[in-house]
């Protein structure tokens, strides 16, 4: 009998479910176990509903088996589809990617699932494309919007903003935008809902949203399909990959946002009145150019007072699907940085802070590693320090910071000041020089410049 274990989001709504059914007996008589990831081909159905269909699906997995299944052209885009996601996870694809191709998988499932692979067509995905382009198909199509009520239920609930988030394990800044009547995704709805104690239905009212989809987030699609074709192309079970010949839409790659010297010393300035957490968090992102997910994950054994060397090898990340959890660093290496004296006193004045928290709170500390927490050493949301930011330059006139800015940042200042591009990508956490070289393009060409004009002083003044 199939055995059928569902993959829950944070809020422990099912999205996809894991099929196991028996193989055989291999040559020492132990049974086979084979897996196939079931998502759902229509988020819009019942739970009841999706058991019921993955539990069809389970039996129809088992009886392939049993009649010696193997993989041919003759499936569906849908069948082949679980199979190489399925595939992507046992090799070791980052959670974070999983979720995403879980996400994006019913859309592309909607327009070509039913196609079986041997007739899918460039045509067929240029379609899609354009359908997704003119009609604005979102998955997410809705948005939750808070009702006047919400900060009295906080109140009978007892708790504040900061607690509340905890609980739903969602960022500050989303809490606040509930109570500004500001539209949420339905998750985070449902997840300040379940925290309360309530359904969405009696704190929210659900909204369309008319946003059309940007073409990065349709070229996202297509990189899957391509992803999955790609691989039954390795299989030899189609000819070639009908996605090479597509044509998606062209992303114009922006040149990165950077803070010219005076805009960094109006930050650095304003950064003297903040709370040490906050300066501290700020001062390593503009030292490091680290993403900011690695800056909430790190630990304090990785902070070396001696030395002045941090060890970022972790990333705290956010998804729907999982809540806060941590993961490896976005390209899988471990990368020692020294930082600026500077950066490393404030790294100290927070240590003394984070001390005195430790002892007020006493048993009721959550005692968690990461270097920065909140009040009561839990986790910190990822996207509170977006939100923080947001606020800081808003609060105090200064142009609007975001964390990657700083990275860019970062980037340029070495860059413009001859640190070679390998040393650049090593600093930065690229996967390679290349990579560094494609996205500070623009600043490269700068210096190429200015050491032009360096080599034409040697003739300055020669007639």
């Amino acid at each position: 009998m199939p055995s059928i274990e569902p993959r829950r989001n944070q809020n422990g709504i099912v999205t996809s479910y894991r099929l196991i059914v028996s193989g055989g007996l291999d040559r020492e008589g132990k049974q086979i176990k084979r897996r196939m990831l079931w998502i759902p081909p229509n988020r819009n159905i019942s739970d009841q509903q999706m058991l019921k269909e993955a539990t069809a699906a389970a039996y129809k997995f088992e009886e392939q088996i049993k009649n010696g299944y193997v993989l041919d052209n003759t499936q569906t885009f849908s069948e082949y589809a679980q199979y190489v996601l399925e595939l992507k996870e046992r090799i070791g694809v980052k959670t974070s990617t999983l979720d995403r191709y879980i996400d994006m998988l019913p859309r592309i499932n909607e327009a070509i699932g039913n196609l079986k692979l041997c007739n899918i067509r460039p045509q067929h995905l240029n379609d899609f494309y354009k359908d997704m382009t003119e009609n604005a198909i979102r998955e997410d199509s809705c948005r939750a919007v808070a009702k006047r009520n919400l900060m009295t239920q906080f109140k009978r609930a007892g708790i504040s903003k900061a607690e509340l988030s905890r609980r739903a394990g969602v960022a500050a800044s989303t809490i606040t935008a509930a109570t500004a009547g500001k539209p949420l995704r339905l998750a985070s709805a449902d997840a300040i809902s379940e925290a309360l104690g309530y359904t969405r239905k009696e704190l929210f009212t659900v909204q369309n949203d008319p946003t059309p989809l940007a073409k990065k987030t349709i070229l996202e699609h297509h990189r899957l399909i391509s992803t999955i074709l790609s691989q039954a192309d390795k299989e030899l079970l189609i000819p070639y990959n009908p996605a090479s010949k597509a044509t998606p839409p062209r992303v114009q790659r922006k040149t990165p946002d950077y803070y010219q010297p005076d805009e960094m010393n109006d930050i650095l300035d304003t950064l003297e009145r903040v709370p040490i957490k906050w300066k501290a968090i700020t001062y390593l992102l503009i030292d490091t150019g680290c993403r900011r997910g690695e800056i909430m994950g790190l630990k304090w054994d990785k902070v070396n007072f001696d030395t002045g060397v941090i060890v970022i090898d972790c990333n705290l990340l956010y998804s729907a699907n999982r809540g806060i959890y941590e993961d490896t660093t976005k390209t899988g290496a471990v990368r020692a940085i020294k930082i600026a004296p500077q950066t490393l006193e404030v790294l100290r004045q927070w240590r003394t802070e984070y001390e005195r928290l430790q002892e007020l709170n006493g048993d009721r500390w959550a005692g968690t590693p990461y270097v920065f927490v909140r009040d009561d050493g839990s986790r910190m949301h990822p996207d509170s320090i977006t939100a923080w930011l947001n606020r800081f330059s808003a609060q105090n006139d200064l142009p609007h910071i975001h964390p990657h800015a700083f990275r860019h940042t970062a980037a340029s200042t070495m860059i413009a000041n001859g640190v070679d591009l390998v040393t650049t990508a090593a600093e930065l956490g690229h996967a390679n020089a290349n990579t560094t070289a494609t996205i500070y393009a623009h600043q490269i060409a700068i210096a190429r410049a200015t050491a032009a004009e360096v080599r034409a002083g040697v003739f300055a003044g020669r007639k």
